[in-house]
């Protein structure tokens, strides 16, 4: 909305000419940055009180599930969950805001915050009206992340200026395609980007603040990426897919990470609310979905490395389990307890010592990242 006032400096007299900045996407995307930050910082007493009216306290997991955490997260019990409204708002705001109404992809991030947002809420709030950390089932769960990653194909397997494109299959390091045609197992491919994503960013989200910390480095990463993917110089100066409409993706993500950083003020250790499955399935889905937009899908390994880590400990402990169990009677785990940074706490780590290690590792993976697009 606000890009349009770049007019003024066409049209109207020469004070005017300073308008001509709202044409440019660096301009937009620190602005919404500012912007999502600021609604996040004035709105968050507001949306905390309300989350405690309304009595959305957080479960916490009983002591005969798991005594030890209980023990050290006890007290966080009735925090206020579905904090993610806040990061939601702030970052639709700023994108209506500020990004081109006219670019279909940003709709479609938009669209992915809703959708994945909504499912997280609903997850929510079975877990707080029931009172307990069950929620909906995983089934119902993937099934709706499904349903969000078949759209996703669908606005660019249909449109015939993205398709040959969209089918590919880049991987980091590499300046061609290394698959030029997946066919329809670009379906497949979206559909475990965004569900991988979505669900690694809510396994990540179990300490205060760490998957706030994570998505701010994440975002920003991604923030260059999108920006880089939308400019046919420095694409090409690059060697990476160029898209037309990425560039504008960058102010969502620059929204993303400052909402995320305002979020964390109040989500900082000890934290004041939670984001809960209303804000991370809805952060997953909406880094995964800027994945796709750009062509850098694989990368998201890389720059998101803390949020694979903390799947993949979830992975390998329910397999390690399951087949343990089927070969001694008995099932066996790895660690402590998943996620990994539970096995972290449970081996004496304080809180805040686990979380700013694990944001340490999300910058370090973000730069590597970002390091990548040279290495090709």
């Amino acid at each position: 909305m606000m890009y349009y006032l770049y007019k003024l400096s066409e049209t109207g007299p020469e004070w005017l000419h300073g308008f001509n900045v709202f044409q440019y996407i660096t301009f937009r995307a620190m602005a919404a940055a500012m912007t999502s930050f600021l609604l996040c910082i004035l709105l968050g007493h507001w949306v905390i009180r309300r989350l405690i009216s309304l009595k959305l306290g957080q479960p916490i997991r009983t002591a005969d599930e798991v005594h030890k955490l209980f023990e050290l997260h006890g007290k966080k019990a009735g925090t206020p969950t579905m904090g993610g409204v806040l990061i939601h708002g702030a970052v639709i705001v700023s994108a209506l805001l500020w990004a081109r109404p006219d670019n279909m992809a940003v709709w479609l991030l938009i669209f992915t915050i809703v959708a994945c947002g909504a499912l997280g809420f609903w997850d929510d709030w079975l877990k707080v009206s029931k009172k307990n950390s069950g929620g909906i089932s995983e089934r119902t769960k993937l099934f709706g992340q499904i349903a969000v990653a078949g759209v996703v194909a669908a606005f660019f397997l249909l449109n015939p200026a993205t398709e040959i494109q969209a089918r590919a299959l880049y991987v980091p390091f590499y300046k061609a395609p290394v698959i030029e045609n997946l066919g329809w197992w670009s379906v497949v491919f979206f559909g475990l980007v965004i569900v991988g994503t979505s669900n690694a960013v809510n396994l990540t989200d179990g300490l205060d603040g760490l998957a706030a910390g994570c998505t701010a480095t994440s975002a920003l990463a991604f923030g260059v990426l999108s920006y880089a993917s939308g400019n046919v110089k420095i694409a090409q100066y690059l060697q990476i897919p160029y898209y037309p409409f990425a560039g504008e993706l960058s102010i969502v993500c620059l929204a993303l990470a400052g909402a995320a950083v305002g979020f964390l003020w109040f989500n900082a250790h000890p934290a004041q609310m939670f984001m809960g499955d209303t804000g991370s399935l809805a952060i997953g889905g909406l880094l995964g979905v800027v994945a796709i937009c750009c062509k850098q899908e694989l990368l998201l390994v890389l720059v998101g490395g803390v949020f694979v880590i903390e799947a993949t400990s979830v992975l390998i402990q329910r397999i390690v389990f399951k087949v343990t169990k089927r070969l001694y009677g008995e099932g066996r785990r790895v660690f402590k307890m998943a996620p990994i940074h539970h096995h972290f706490e449970l081996k004496g780590w304080p809180e805040n010592v686990v979380i700013v290690r694990f944001w340490i590792l999300s910058i370090l993976f973000a730069l590597l990242g970002l390091a990548t697009l040279k290495l090709r």
